[in-house]
């Protein structure tokens, strides 16, 4: 399917691109890092035959604003969540977080009190310590990479993309993953978002997991070697009454390696 966001939404952070699709009870995904909305596109497509499905793209992220300067920090996209949200005018709205946006996802419903119909945490960042070695690599270094030659950075951004999946991915899938960290305002962009990540904003809310009052599902591939599974048991562990699912084949981009059971699981709890 076609992947377009038309709309905007002028956020304390930057210019917010987003849609929705389809009609029916609202549900809401989240992306992580160093994604889009893109990755949701065909679990989005199954979604919005249900669903009125929003999708947005986090500023310094896919098509939204990169700026020198921005604060894409993990509190910063937790106040553009929670922004967006009433802008979209939903109230306990079901929710859909991966990687990065299921710490965003966590704070906005424990610190701002945002509530939830609904909560799936899809391979989330949630528990330390986050990330491969090579994101931490970069974080400490991030000035540093930031200097590499276009052909470089490149090259470094399809490798690093690539190791996401447990197979492989297609060649225009990575093109369209690579393609936001290109150029003049992407490759800066790339590099500001490892260089802000700190684990202090877990740290923050790790303990109060267990405050979350709604459902609860945790969804993870069962190859996923940027967070392995242990950080999922962990997660689980935190949250007592959530449901533990494995999705199989797939690494920590489960969207990729697995839409179709990704989606089932999602359309499943959904449902209730």
């Amino acid at each position: 399917m076609g992947w377009d966001l038309p709309e905007q939404y002028e956020s304390p952070h930057g210019t917010v691109r987003w849609a929705s699709l389809g009609r029916g009870d609202p549900v809401v995904l989240l992306h992580g890092t160093p994604f889009s909305s893109y990755v949701w596109r065909d679990v989005a497509g199954v979604l919005s035959a249900r669903h009125q499905v929003f999708v947005w793209d986090m500023p310094g992220y896919g098509r939204s604003e990169k700026r020198d300067g921005q604060d894409v920090s993990l509190a910063a996209q937790q106040e553009v969540f929670t922004g967006l949200l009433r802008h979209w005018g939903l109230r306990a709205p079901p929710v859909v977080a991966h990687d990065f946006g299921g710490a965003v996802a966590l704070r906005s419903t424990l610190l701002d009190g945002v509530r939830y119909g609904r909560l799936a945490l899809v391979d989330a960042v949630s528990v330390r310590p986050w990330g491969s070695d090579f994101f931490r690599l970069v974080q400490e270094n991030s000035e540093v990479f930031a200097a590499l030659p276009p052909n470089l950075h490149e090259a470094l951004v399809r490798t690093y993309i690539a190791t996401a999946v447990h197979r492989e991915l297609r060649g225009e899938v990575l093109d369209a993953l690579v393609a936001p960290w290109l150029g003049e305002a992407g490759q800066p962009a790339f590099y500001r978002q490892i260089g802000q990540a700190d684990e202090r904003f877990t740290r923050e809310v790790e303990d109060r997991y267990a405050e979350v009052g709604c459902p609860v599902v945790i969804a993870w591939g069962d190859h996923d070697t940027w967070l392995p599974p242990d950080r999922a048991k962990n997660l689980a562990q935190r949250i007592p009454h959530a449901d533990l699912n494995w999705i199989a084949g797939a690494g920590h981009l489960v969207q990729e390696d697995n839409p179709a059971a990704c989606a089932t699981l999602i359309n499943d709890f959904l449902a209730g």
